[in-house]
């Protein structure tokens, strides 16, 4: 019988590659979206989850308006943390595996190198604190979590998605016809939502709890990921665009200036390591032409 499966946030850039993929190993998998599930009402949780009775649940979604956040701190808490803590609950109650996605965002930057799991956090912002705080909360409830960290999330996905991500900016940007400013004193890892997806599944299969960084590829820039979009998706097109700084633009939330992550955990397990970002752009703009083309069909 297949194992069943259930995706919190399944709409989303990483969510509807989570569904993709697990369908793909042979799961029976159901999923919901924002629309369908309200994960901040603890009764709805209940009544949804209880029936299907899953045997893994993945919580990919997140409030993630990183500077809105500093505004309403408690919406991004109660989607961050004590949501959280309600899919934790549900979890231990049905001893179904919970799987929660945190961010690169519970650290400060200030390590100067890509972060390995057992440094110390100290997140700058409420974004920050409140993916921290769901963290901790499934620590609290669950006995053997998977608690999975990544950094700058980019998918096939984001075409639809009402946010898009940083790719579809730059390139909404850069069909404008504008100069373009990107901040080149922020380190990040740029992650490929498929890839991610099939890395998190891997350590289910092999059984891994506790937390796990899964990043992209080596540490990078804003500002030289903007440069490599364009190069793969403009080859030979001229874009006007130009570095600039934290101190030049000024955003309501800190953000952590060197954030990327390493991957060593994960390779360590035998699990492959993420390609190079130009690699993973490739992927991602030949996904985005399959997905195109079949809206025009």
């Amino acid at each position: 019988m297949a194992r069943r499966a259930a995706v919190i946030g399944s709409a989303g850039q990483l969510g509807v590659e989570l569904v993709a993929e697990l369908n793909q190993r042979g799961y029976q998998t159901i999923g919901w979206d924002r629309d369908q599930l309200d994960i901040t009402d603890n009764r709805q949780v209940e009544s949804l989850l209880t029936p299907w009775d899953p045997e893994i649940v993945f919580n990919a979604a997140a409030y993630n308006q990183v500077d809105v956040a500093e505004s309403e701190p408690q919406a991004a808490f109660l989607v961050n943390a004590l949501a959280v803590r309600n899919l934790a609950l549900a979890c231990r109650q049905l001893d179904a595996r919970f799987v929660h996605f945190s961010t690169d965002y519970v650290f400060d930057g200030r390590a100067g190198r890509p972060y390995v799991e057992s440094d110390p956090t100290h997140p700058l912002g409420a974004y920050g604190v409140s993916k921290l705080a769901g963290e901790l909360y499934t620590q609290a409830y669950l006995d053997a979590p998977l608690i999975v960290r990544t950094s700058g999330v980019f998918g096939p996905g984001g075409l639809h998605t009402a946010r898009g991500n940083f790719v579809e900016l730059m390139l909404r940007l850069a069909g404008s016809g504008q100069p373009i400013r990107v901040t080149e004193d922020h380190v990040a890892s740029p992650t490929y939502a498929p890839l991610l997806a099939a890395r998190t599944i891997d350590l289910v299969e092999r059984g891994q709890t506790g937390i796990f960084h899964i990043g992209g590829g080596a540490p990078i820039s804003w500002y030289r990921y903007a440069q490599a979009i364009f190069a793969v998706a403009l080859p030979g097109q001229a874009v006007e665009l130009h570095a600039t700084s934290e101190r030049e633009h000024r955003t309501a939330a800190r953000r952590p200036k060197f954030s990327a992550l390493s991957n060593a955990r994960i390779e360590s397990l035998g699990i492959g390591a993420m390609p190079p970002l130009e690699e993973a752009l490739r992927l991602y703009f030949a996904a985005r032409e399959k997905m195109v083309s079949s809206s025009r069909a």
